[in-house]
């Protein structure tokens, strides 16, 4: 009877009985903490985002959900023809901050989530106290939930940035159903939560800050935004790759997320789209950290050019476009004979991938020996430049601190270079040369397409190149 019985026992497993059994009981999960992937085991590698060593163990109870869509929403939703839509263009509201409205795409759109990331003391709750201050003293309600300070110690960075309307609220709380609870009592046109990693779900028995309640706590804020309307701000942390604490879905579920970029020992703070369902990813807002808060600068190109060395070789001004906005930026070069088997490459602010290949075509297609040269690429002011335009102003800053020839201060470049040393043209052409003109440059070197198509400017002369080697015949 005992052998019959550990016979049956033995079956069951087999068939897989005693598995089911576990599976249904089982009360945590592996989640990966850069892409948000589940799994029932721990894994090394993970299968979505190909990342090493991610997965964390995380309870989970059977009453956990995901998000379902915005709140207040009817069943039985039926489809409408895109002809019927009607879309009001109007319906933003400014911030009161003309470089965050840039950002943001003209403006807060109500019923829209927006993450806001950066390193730890960039500026981030302070940029957003502002906000509230600007759309406070505007005569609209806004309620800021805080899970990190405390009321006094935002009363102390408020003193400084001046007065505030009473139609700020101030909260301090974690907890998310007291959250939605202070928002449908006071009805605000805007909230603030700083930050994510701090509130928690009660449906969720793991620890805030976790994969799970980072998912689930922005899945709610999301469903209050759409169901009420109002224009929601959450502050995310970043990791020490510089992407938002989390899983990736976090950033999926958001309509905007902006980045504030810069040295935090630095002056300058730089605000950038990343994602907008509500406008161009391309602009960027520059800001100007001071005791009372922040300033916008208006002018980013006059701002990053403020002690520009003179009668400096390796040292160049190029123009490149952020959206809509050209920013002229100087471009420095530090090229030097090196002692070591494998010469030193850096870049800071421009893609390292992409000076070592305008090196290979410099030594390629001028002869330049630049092999057993250490090359050092800087973009003064900490302004980090992806745009193919910056190209030409990389290889002229090379060229003059190798051949220790200085370029003229007047003067400004832009121009994509091939890898066959042809320069190529770029977008917006008109629109530098302006730019260049209207803060005393009397000089620009672009590509030649470029320089037809402008035709002629009053007040500064165009010198079109096709090539490198026009670029080290105008430089001789």
């Amino acid at each position: 009877m005992r052998k019959q019985v550990c016979f049956e026992a033995a079956l069951s497993v087999i068939r897989g009985g005693t598995d089911i059994k576990m599976a249904k009981g089982k009360t945590s999960v592996f989640f990966c903490q850069n892409c948000g992937y589940e799994s029932a085991k721990w894994m090394g590698q993970c299968p979505v985002c190909k990342e090493w060593n991610t997965f964390a163990e995380e309870p989970v109870t059977a009453g956990t959900k995901s998000g379902r869509g915005p709140a207040g929403r009817e069943g039985g939703a039926k489809p409408r023809q895109l002809s019927q839509i009607q879309v009001d263009e109007s319906a933003r509201e400014s911030t009161g901050m003309a470089e965050l409205d840039r950002v943001l795409g003209g403006g807060i759109v109500a019923g829209s989530l927006v993450l806001v990331g950066g390193d730890p003391g960039i500026g981030k709750s302070t940029l957003l106290l502002q906000v509230c201050q600007k759309l406070s003293g505007a005569g609209r309600k806004v309620l800021y939930v805080s899970g990190e300070e405390s009321p006094q110690q935002i009363k102390l960075r408020a003193n400084r940035m001046g007065t505030f309307s009473d139609s700020l609220l101030i909260l301090c709380e974690t907890n998310l159903e007291d959250i939605r609870e202070a928002i449908q009592k006071e009805k605000p046109a805007a909230v603030v939560i700083d930050s994510i990693q701090t509130m928690y779900n009660e449906n969720v028995s793991s620890a805030p800050g976790s994969v799970s309640q980072v998912r689930e706590s922005t899945g709610v804020l999301m469903q209050i935004a759409k169901g009420m309307g109002v224009a929601v701000f959450i502050v995310g942390h970043v990791t020490k790759e510089g992407v938002v604490a989390g899983p990736r879905v976090l950033e999926h579920m958001v309509d905007t997320v902006l980045y504030f970029e810069g040295d935090r020992h630095a002056s300058y703070r730089i605000l950038r789209g990343v994602k907008n369902r509500f406008g161009s990813t391309n602009e960027i807002g520059v800001f100007e950290m001071r005791e009372e808060g922040l300033r916008e600068v208006a002018n980013p190109s006059e701002y990053m050019l403020e002690g520009k060395p003179e009668h400096a070789t390796g040292s160049v001004v190029a123009c490149s476009m952020e959206g809509t906005r050209p920013v002229l930026i100087e471009v420095q070069a530090l090229v030097c004979s090196s002692s070591l088997a494998f010469p030193r490459r850096t870049a800071d602010g421009a893609d390292l991938n992409r000076v070592n290949l305008l090196l290979a075509v410099l030594e390629k297609r001028l002869g330049l020996r630049l092999s057993g040269c250490d090359a050092y690429v800087n973009i003064a002011g900490g302004i980090r430049m992806r745009e193919p335009a910056v190209d030409l102003g990389i290889v002229m800053a090379l060229i003059s601190s190798f051949k220790d020839r200085m370029i003229d201060e007047k003067t400004v470049v832009f121009g994509e270079v091939g890898l066959s040393g042809e320069v190529r043209s770029v977008s917006m052409a008109k629109q530098r040369v302006m730019e260049a003109k209207k803060l005393g440059f009397d000089t620009v070197i672009l590509p030649e397409v470029c320089r037809k198509n402008v035709g002629q400017v009053e007040g500064i002369a165009l010198k079109g190149v096709r090539t490198v080697q026009d670029v080290l015949y105008l430089m001789a």
